[in-house]
């Protein structure tokens, strides 16, 4: 019995332990690149011009200043190998490296992936602390992280939180491929590149970006490349110097409520296809624009984002099959995985254009519209701004190009189609920019 007064025993939870094992495998990360200076000369390179002054500019440093990075990164193994992120390194001339141990080692860019916003540095050092990888797919919502790095340059801080969410997509880098997990353990400029790490000290993800409202610090938004993820890209670099990634050659969006009434389908689910790449994998295979994929080797898919990830990681040359939804029916089709090159990773430009003035006008949608300059679908002349289309999201200068998955070449072919839709949502395919995508317009 404790004593009249005293607080009653209880076990004390500690991450001491953890951190042990964990913190010596995390590193600083301090990166110097030499912006380019102003041109002092603009017409140096001028023959006119050079009669004066020779092959040299008449004064000024070209050099430039000097400017400093500051990250984190985790030795992944014994021999050297950092695991670190792609903007912490990018376009460096020098990168130094401070062990928790404060040796300070150069180290050697062996790779970088900017998609993935991931790259691998290595130092000349032999039997260092490493970090484990652990299975970032079995992680849930609620586990507990600790988050090690540099934030700041106050020097290695432990911070504590749980998994927030998995599969996000911030939109806030130029990473394509994303699939983080969002933590609340305090992540600062500085913690880049460092190590999510689970209760077992292994390595669940690498700190990447937080999310912070006028470029502040921390709000308990931060997220984690997962460790999968990383350990595959890291494993391609290492091997390879470069990522390859499977490739569909096919546009795809969500399938929203209003779409799939547009579709008939009976509840909203899988990824529309609205764009096919002419010759890719998917066109070979015969999968056409408006066909709705629900499931990849089996596995059913509603996000776009994750559908995008699994076909990245996929080998190209590797045979995937895909289920879909067309006309109603379902169907299974086999495609031969292309691989992701950077001008398939561009998106093609079309030759659309929007036409001006005002054109014959649409009703039932609150739109005016007016022949193509191409003969391909019916520009959007103007949108009434309290009407379904606007709604809807569509915009002056889109082409129309389907309505209900039937082409149109008119004026004349919209209002047919619309005519027969009755009172469904009409289901749009629309080309702006170059970029097509599905609208479904509810009819008020």
């Amino acid at each position: 019995m404790p004593s009249e007064g005293a607080l009653p025993s209880c076990p004390i939870i500690s991450y001491a332990d953890v951190v042990d094992r964990a913190a010596p495998a995390v590193v600083t990360i301090r990166s110097n690149r030499r912006v380019r200076a102003p041109q002092q000369f603009p017409f140096s390179d001028d023959p006119f011009f050079r009669r004066f002054f020779g092959n040299r500019a008449p004064q000024g440093d070209s050099r430039g200043p000097v400017e400093h990075a500051l990250g984190s990164g985790v030795i992944v193994r014994q021999d050297g190998y950092i695991l670190t992120n792609h903007h912490v390194v990018d376009g460096a001339e020098e990168i130094k490296v401070d062990l928790n141990t404060r040796r300070i080692y150069s180290a050697k860019l062996v790779g970088s992936d900017a998609p993935s916003d991931l790259a691998v540095l290595r130092i000349d050092a032999t039997g260092l602390p490493i970090l484990r990888p652990g299975d970032s797919d079995k992680v849930r919502i609620g586990d507990v992280v600790l988050a090690v790095g540099n934030p700041l340059g106050i020097g290695e801080t432990v911070t504590a939180g749980i998994i927030s969410a998995k599969g996000r997509a911030t939109g806030l880098s130029d990473g394509s491929f994303q699939d983080f997990l969002q933590t609340d353990a305090p992540i600062n400029q500085g913690n880049s590149g460092g190590a999510l790490v689970n209760t077992r000290a292994e390595l669940v993800g690498i700190n990447s970006q937080i999310l912070s409202p006028n470029g502040g610090g921390n709000i308990g938004i931060g997220f984690a490349i997962p460790s999968n993820m990383a350990t595959t890209v890291m494993n391609q670099l290492i091997g390879n110097g470069k990522v390859r990634r499977g490739m569909l050659g096919v546009g795809i969006q969500p399938v929203t409520s209003d779409i799939a009434a547009g579709l008939g389908l009976k509840d909203a689910r899988g990824i529309l296809v609205n764009s096919v790449v002419p010759g890719g994998p998917a066109d070979k295979a015969g999968i056409k624009a408006g066909d709705v994929i629900t499931a990849s080797n089996g596995t059913a898919v509603n996000d776009t984002n994750v559908l995008r990830n699994m076909v990245a990681s996929t080998a190209p040359g590797t045979d995937l099959t895909l289920t879909l939804l067309r006309n109603g029916a379902e169907q299974q089709v086999h495609v031969k995985v292309g691989e992701l090159t950077d001008e398939a990773a561009a998106r093609q430009k079309s030759d659309d254009s929007g036409g001006g003035g005002g054109g014959a006008g649409t009703g039932r949608l609150g739109l005016s519209l007016a022949p193509s300059t191409n003969g391909k679908g019916v520009v959007v002349a103007s949108v009434d701004p309290d009407g379904p289309a606007a709604a809807a999201g569509i915009q002056e200068g889109d082409v129309i190009q389907q309505v209900n998955r039937q082409p149109v070449k008119s004026v004349d072919d919209v209002r047919s189609l619309l005519q027969k839709s009755g009172d469904r949502p009409p289901l749009l395919l629309i080309n702006r920019k170059g970029q097509t995508i599905f609208v479904a317009v509810p009819l008020r």
